[in-house]
């Protein structure tokens, strides 16, 4: 911890440390507040937009800016998706194939929609279209990472000087929408069909690890460890392959091929295959799903948590309204597209609070909404495997595609 020029740079340590505290404070104000609890609001989004909130009013007050070094976040993203990955067998990966291309096309689709809409409004107070980009998919369905990647060439080639700070913007305010989106978008769905989830869904990393919660399964030590060393050596995996693809001019975020290699290692291991910790593979376990809850959890908290608001409030007019049509826009193709084209059932409803998070924030925000609702209402591991695939992998490709063409269009 140090406080150079008016900034406090807190460490990983402090980071993590912070981050759990926060998760646990927005857990408490959950249970307090009846509205949050009805409409799934997940709990590390309440605490980090609190902590958020409280972090700009000691910048107002003092201008100390405080600054949070999240390294140890980001390998809670790719332990989290490891965890999906292990969870995933080639029965659900066969039986979502349908759905997931349905879902990728409806995405795609939308992507266009997003930048169109974007572009549309942004002409409306007389900005570029490369303005309306930069609220469209470069950081609403692409988040926070490719709208760092992009600004500076958009800022280079078209002249925004701001580039950087409206995608970042854009991004920041998608999250927080995204992450309000999900649990009532499901809720609305589920009371207005009367659905229910499947009987045979089971343990794993979309349903808050409930087993555990209500003391119907116990996980020891050596439980824990076994779950952990499982993760541990499907990263390893998932290291080597996305090496691999980097020599080959394929650039993924690890977190992706991470969740892949968890795949094939899960399907690929007979059942009877012996393991040095006497255990069978640990997919769908309790320790895999209080890991995957663990690291979902506190990868939000610390993502909310560290959002720099008072770097926004210049940027709110054009911002505001475009983030506002894209808010409306997404609900509609939520309710009116998805949820239809997904055949109108639990899975469907669990798929689109997932889809809110993708539309306006980012694959993390999706799976924090599906798991805040899949915790009150039912698991579904049908959802936990398309929706990740959908926005894990097949976004990032097309994002890549699709922003240079419109900007070239437009």
């Amino acid at each position: 911890m140090e406080l150079v020029d008016n900034v406090l740079k807190l460490s990983s340590f402090f980071a993590v440390t912070i981050g759990i505290l926060v998760l646990f404070i927005g857990r408490r104000i959950n249970s307090l507040v009846s509205f949050l609890r009805e409409f799934s609001i997940p709990e590390p989004v309440t605490g980090g937009i609190l902590c958020s909130i409280l972090l700009a009013v000691v910048y107002s007050l003092t201008s100390i800016e405080i600054e949070f070094d999240l390294a140890a976040r980001d390998v809670l993203l790719v332990y989290f998706f490891t965890t999906i990955g292990i969870n995933a067998s080639l029965k659900d990966l066969l039986a979502g194939g349908k759905p997931l291309v349905v879902l990728l096309f409806i995405t795609i689709a939308y992507m266009a929609i997003q930048n169109l809409t974007g572009i549309g409004v942004a002409s409306l107070f007389g900005l570029d279209a490369s303005v309306g980009m930069l609220s469209g998919s470069v950081s609403l369905i692409g988040g926070h990472g490719t709208a760092i990647a992009w600004a500076p060439r958009i800022s280079e080639d078209y002249g925004i000087v701001n580039a950087m700070e409206i995608g970042i913007a854009s991004a920041t305010f998608g999250l927080i929408l995204a992450s309000l989106m999900g649990g009532p978008i499901a809720k609305f769905l589920i009371n207005r069909h009367n659905l229910t989830p499947s009987g045979d869904e089971g343990s794993g990393a979309g349903n808050g690890g409930s087993d555990v919660a209500k003391g119907e399964s116990s996980v020891t030590g050596f439980d824990f460890l076994d779950a952990v060393f499982a993760i541990h050596v499907c990263i390893i995996f998932g290291f080597l392959m996305n090496e691999g693809l980097q020599k080959l001019g394929l650039q993924l975020p690890l977190f992706v091929t991470c969740l892949f290699a968890g795949i094939v290692v899960t399907n690929a291991l007979p059942q009877s295959f012996p393991r040095l910790t006497g255990t069978k593979w640990p997919s769908r376990k309790p320790a895999v799903a209080l890991i995957a809850d663990i690291s979902l959890g506190t990868f939000l908290a610390m993502s909310l948590m560290s959002m720099q608001l008072w770097t926004l409030v210049d940027l709110a007019g054009p911002i505001f309204t475009i983030l506002a049509t894209q808010f409306v826009i997404a609900i509609l193709v939520n309710i009116f597209i998805v949820f239809p084209a997904m055949g109108r059932n639990y899975d469907a409803a669990v798929v689109c609070s997932g889809f809110g998070g993708i539309s306006l924030g980012s694959t993390p925000t999706a799976m924090a909404n599906m798991s805040a609702v899949a915790h009150r209402y039912g698991n579904s591991h049908l959802a936990f495997i398309i929706v990740p695939l959908v926005c894990a992998f097949f976004i990032d490709l097309v994002n890549a595609l699709m922003i240079p063409l419109f900007l070239a269009t437009f």
